[in-house]
């Protein structure tokens, strides 16, 4: 089950190639819509999920309120989330050591999760233009990432209950400023400037996710492959990831948890590889298909 949002805000469904308007085929079919936006139906939770699924299924077979996926531009799934992106820092053991490496600090591993957080207005959909921000930087730098949605909520969620609260996943571009990174200490402001937190195109329902050796996590920027790497090298695994957040803290419908880059971003190679006006990143996520930025 794949869900997107599309450009007029509405919840949309991915079958194969056909994208279908729910609420629009709901109208035609004379069915019940189980949510209007993807919001809502993840609020709404798994079933809501199962019956939309279903429409779109019905809707592909009638031809109702469908179009080919490659004349759609679909808006980010959540184009305003409700609070800001957790992230996990420093996730896979090999991006740990490169910016070790580059920072001259130890490579050993994390013993807990570094965890920050993007700001709601950072988000853009696929396709949108990723400002270059040349008057603050000059350091932009990609990183590919494998994002979360939270379905069900909860606080003090145990690691072996920890996926029931997964509604799926999404692919996420952690666009960064180095030079602002370094500079501020904290990593808020430079992860945090508007566009820089490209995402989608799609929400792949948790009862779809591949195992997590089968995951693959890759980017490649005009076309050269820079990161490639499976769900499964994470230092913290999901699991850990939701108990550690959910500790004292209620994870909300709709939170959205960056789970960490890895190894081959621009601060990484000698010389380092930043972005400049007119690079094309592409993040593609296995099951999400491409996110596809330009800087500008």
């Amino acid at each position: 089950m794949k869900f997107l949002t599309l450009e007029n805000g509405q919840l949309g469904a991915l079958v194969n190639d056909t994208v279908v308007d729910l609420p629009a085929a709901a109208a035609i079919l004379q069915a019940t819509a189980p949510a209007g936006t993807l919001e809502r139906l993840i609020e709404a939770g798994d079933e809501a999920a199962t019956r939309a699924w279903e429409l779109a299924s019905r809707a592909v077979v009638q031809g109702d309120a469908c179009r080919p996926y490659n004349e759609v531009r679909p808006c980010a799934p959540i184009p305003v989330p409700r609070r800001n992106i957790l992230c996990l820092g420093k996730n896979y053991l090999d991006h740990a050591r490169e910016v070790a490496a580059k920072m001259k600090v130890s490579d050993k591993a994390p013993t807990s999760p570094i965890i920050f957080t993007k700001a709601t207005t950072a988000v853009i959909g696929p396709g949108a233009p990723v400002p270059a921000y040349p008057e603050l930087t000059c350091k932009l730098d990609y990183e590919a990432e494998l994002a979360l949605i939270i379905g069900t909520g909860g606080r003090d969620i145990p690691a072996d209950r920890a996926w029931r609260h997964v509604f799926g996943y999404t692919a996420c571009n952690d666009i960064s400023a180095r030079d602002l990174q370094k500079d501020h200490l904290q990593w808020f402001r430079a992860k945090s400037l508007d566009g820089f937190a490209p995402m989608g195109p799609v929400v792949v329902h948790r009862s779809a996710m591949p195992a997590p050796a089968d995951i693959e996590i890759r980017c490649t920027v005009n076309g050269e492959l820079r990161q490639c790497a499976t769900f499964d090298q994470l230092i913290f695994d999901v699991p850990t990831i939701i108990e550690v957040l959910s500790a004292g803290m209620t994870l909300l419908p709709g939170d959205i948890i960056a789970t960490g880059t890895p190894a081959g971003v621009g601060m990484g190679f000698s010389p380092p590889k930043y972005l400049h006006a007119g690079d094309e990143m592409v993040v593609e996520v296995t099951g999400v298909g491409e996110l596809r930025n330009t800087v500008v």
